[in-house]
């Protein structure tokens, strides 16, 4: 079997991985000329470490990444804490592996050099997608320069404005959700002491919220602060900022808050945009995976996770039901489904309990956490994802 791959990114290089370790030709097709990535911050929940760890490349990732010893929350005038879960031993002991804040090119790097030392010449750099095509025995993919690349199924890695799913299933570009996200990495050692603790720390407020963790073996501090009520008219997903805009977006907020604006060296902002759930992502032989399938805000911290997931669930379908491709395609799918809707549709309910109303003063926020994020509730949002076995679940 020979699978083509529509993107170098995440969840591309960890179907392609996972496919060459099962024997199976890969071929990936990136537009970008070099493999470089824009710094971010990305978490990786323990059902993510699950399928790098099958993959062979956790231990070399969890060396460049950080454990943080918990999640918690903050008010966001206040700066009052309220824990969320502990991440450390017990997380380990929950679910058998941590919980890890990465910087997504030292995971981009762990895939790709899994992937080159599993097969030469996988990764085809320049290759621009413009289009997809099939038959009863081959899909191929049609590329800017005219030329195609055929194989026995094609699939869309190609990220939330996919090209594959656009031409198979029609243009429908996301929607703008009103939200915009402010990113910056700032030097750890540039930051006050008190802001250097390895905790994962969500400032939750009416009508906004920033996340900040450590990444980088602790040399960096990911800064994403996302605030409602925005317009967006920039031709791109994103966009350079001006720390007076952002320090306006967050006016009246924690001055620890104001001192991580202030101390980013760069700040970019990025328009948040989401679709629906939609009912079918497989046409035949072609399908989809990760964002091109199911695009999500960044509110359940699963949007890495859940790439890397259909990887390796893919890679699964089509060795175990190699003999007929379009079998193994639908199999995939209904395996991934309805796990992913209710990723995405969870990640767009967060949006409301991190931007809640009820925080805006302190006697109603406390009513608020003891309601919607107690023990009890934060189990009932968080156990079925972390617990998943992608690894052995059933396909």
């Amino acid at each position: 079997m020979h699978v083509v791959l529509a993107g170098g990114g995440v969840g591309g290089m960890t179907a392609a991985l996972a496919l060459l370790q099962r024997g199976v030709q890969v071929t990936v097709l990136e537009q970008a000329r070099e493999l470089t990535e824009v710094g971010a911050g990305i978490q990786i929940s323990p059902n993510g470490n699950r399928v790098l760890d099958h993959l062979g490349v956790f231990g070399a990732l969890r060396a460049r990444s950080c454990d943080p010893v918990r999640k918690e929350f903050r008010l966001w005038n206040s700066g009052r804490p309220w824990p969320m879960f502990d991440l450390g031993p017990m997380a380990v002991e929950r679910y058998g592996y941590p919980y890890l804040t990465v910087y997504r090119p030292d995971l981009l790097k762990a895939l790709e050099d899994g992937v080159r030392d599993a097969g030469e010449r996988v990764i085809r750099l320049g290759s621009r997608v413009v289009g997809v095509e099939q038959d009863e025995s081959s899909a191929s993919v049609v590329l800017a320069d005219g030329s195609r690349v055929t194989g026995d199924v094609v699939i869309g890695a190609d990220g939330v404005r996919s090209v594959v799913r656009n031409t198979v299933w029609g243009a429908t570009d996301p929607q703008f959700s009103g939200m915009v996200a402010w990113r910056g990495l700032i030097p750890m050692s540039d930051l006050p002491t008190h802001l250097q603790a390895p905790v994962g720390s969500t400032w939750i407020g009416p009508g906004g919220h920033a996340v900040t963790y450590a990444l980088h073996g602790g040399s960096l501090m990911n800064f994403v602060a996302t605030i409602e009520g925005k317009t967006w008219t920039a031709a791109g997903g994103n966009e350079p900022g001006t720390v007076d805009e952002c320090l306006a977006d967050f006016e009246g907020w924690h001055e620890d808050i104001q001192t991580l604006i202030t101390t980013s060296p760069r700040l970019l902002k990025w328009a948040l945009v989401s679709r629906e759930p939609i009912p079918s992502w497989t046409s035949g032989r072609i399908s989809l995976l990760g964002d091109a399938a199911h695009p999500t805000l960044p509110f359940l911290a699963q949007g890495a996770v859940h790439s890397i997931e259909d990887g390796v669930v893919l890679a699964r379908a089509l060795d175990t039901f190699g003999d007929d491709p379009v079998l193994a395609l639908k199999r995939y799918e209904e395996a991934r489904i309805g796990r992913t809707s209710r990723m995405v549709r969870g990640a767009t309910a967060n949006t409301d309990r991190f931007h809640s109303r009820e925080l805006a003063t302190d006697e109603s926020a406390q009513a608020y956490l003891e309601r919607e994020w107690s023990d009890e509730p934060i189990a009932d949002r968080y156990d079925w994802l972390y617990s998943y076995d992608a690894v052995t679940a059933s396909i």
